[in-house]
């Protein structure tokens, strides 16, 4: 039943100094998802993941693994790419969870490939999985004020009023997945980006 299984990944940094950075959404969202799966994620040192085997994403009927790399964001391409290997799913049904600066805080983008955008984690997981042809749930977390270097603004806390529309964009996020998953991606792509 591989090809019927959906790998979930989201992106961030081990640690608690970037738990609740912006940077961190994506881990974040997979998070919430395994807490409303009624699952945890637990540390897999072969993939180098947090991982947590679902029977079925919500009411989808179809099993999916949820991941978050132990590695740092630049790192990421190798523990996505030795899950999917480990459990045997193709790129094309890789969802991979991740934030993103050209997005407003509170706001989700879904796309398949594409570039990075300057975003080293996306790098390495095209780089890892040699394609972009996988599913991206994009969490809008702004653009950083002023000159301030993305980088930095991506690796702090974000103020109350943007914690607060980021908090309600990662259950859409996690919504999303289970959308993507049962009802395909253009018709996801028609919720979220009409909205």
């Amino acid at each position: 039943m591989a090809a019927d299984r959906w790998l979930v990944v989201g992106l961030g940094n081990p640690g608690s100094e970037y738990a609740g950075t912006r940077h961190n959404v994506g881990a974040d969202a997979v998070r919430l998802l395994a807490a409303r799966e009624h699952t945890e994620l637990a540390r897999n040192k072969r993939v180098r993941c947090e991982i947590a085997e679902v029977r079925a994403i919500g009411t989808t009927g179809v099993p999916a693994v949820l991941a978050v790399p132990t590695t740092y964001m630049n790192l990421s391409g190798g523990p996505v790419q030795a899950a999917a290997a480990w459990f045997k799913i193709p790129p094309e049904q890789v969802i991979v969870l991740h934030d993103e600066l050209d997005v407003p805080p509170g706001a989700l983008k879904l796309k398949r490939g594409g570039g990075h955008a300057g975003h080293n984690g996306l790098k390495d997981v095209d780089r890892a999985l040699g394609t972009r042809d996988y599913v991206r749930i994009r969490i809008g977390v702004g653009r950083p004020p002023g000159r301030m270097p993305g980088k930095d603004y991506v690796l702090r806390r974000p103020p109350p009023a943007d914690r607060e529309a980021i908090d309600v964009v990662l259950e859409e996020a996690a919504d999303a997945v289970g959308q993507v998953i049962g009802e395909g991606l253009e018709p996801t792509q028609n919720r979220y980006h009409t909205r």
